[in-house]
């Protein structure tokens, strides 16, 4: 059997911290907790974890100011927790790097759901294609790994799921629906913020896309050289 995966919970509220610990192990998780983000980057240092899950409003440093200092050297998939669940707030936090967002207070089979949806889009498929050049850029869609030239760029999960997506099919359009529910129902919003976020890494001029257009009414679509 595969080695259970590896949580990472950050909450301030030690009542929902205890509860999130207890009802992930009892569904097969390993779990380590957090209360704040210095004792999460502590735990960092020492363990490796396949997921975080992670409260917004902390004292201190938050939640989007944790997933944004992160993302500058880990691609470990983080799936927020907000009492703020308005459109905006979603699109904040997934433009901080988050892989999901999840408003406060929620059903823990949804949870669980989205946990399960992250942590799918972290693992390679068996189907996936090779490497894709576009530009400087090649893109080993096996290992989810982006590289320019011989530097490597950090990716989200959910933009190595993507990136999977277009790397299957290069040349041809994907349509928004059918990336929001490849990539465990995201919104079409959601989508175009991680759209957003990508050609930010991997365009010269992210507002003239060359390489990953836009596709009018319909979707998107990536150009290999």
């Amino acid at each position: 059997m595969p080695d259970p995966a590896h949580i990472l919970v950050v909450d301030d509220d030690q009542r929902l911290r205890d509860l999130l610990r207890d009802y992930l192990t009892q569904n097969g998780f390993l779990v380590t907790t957090a209360a704040d983000a210095a004792e999460a980057r502590a735990r960092l240092v020492g363990l490796e974890f396949d997921l975080i899950v992670l409260d917004v409003m902390m004292p201190g440093e938050s939640g989007l100011e944790l997933t944004v200092s992160l993302r500058s050297s880990s691609q470990v998939p983080i799936l927020l927790l907000t009492a703020m669940g308005e459109a905006e707030d979603r699109i904040a936090g997934l433009e901080s790097g988050a892989d999901d967002y999840l408003a406060k207070p929620f059903e823990p089979r949804e949870l669980l759901l989205r946990i399960g949806s992250v942590l799918r889009r972290a693992a390679p498929p068996a189907e996936a294609a090779g490497e894709i050049s576009f530009g400087d850029y090649c893109f080993d869609a096996q290992r989810g790994e982006l590289r320019e030239a011989e530097r490597p760029i950090k990716l989200t999960s959910g933009e190595v799921a993507l990136l999977r997506l277009f790397a299957r099919r290069p040349g041809q359009t994907v349509s928004r629906l059918e990336l929001s529910q490849q990539s465990g129902g995201a919104s079409e919003r959601a989508i175009d913020v991680q759209v957003t976020r990508l050609r930010r890494k991997i365009e010269p001029d992210p507002r003239n896309p060359r390489y990953l257009q836009t596709v009018w009414g319909e979707g998107y679509v990536l150009w290999p050289d």
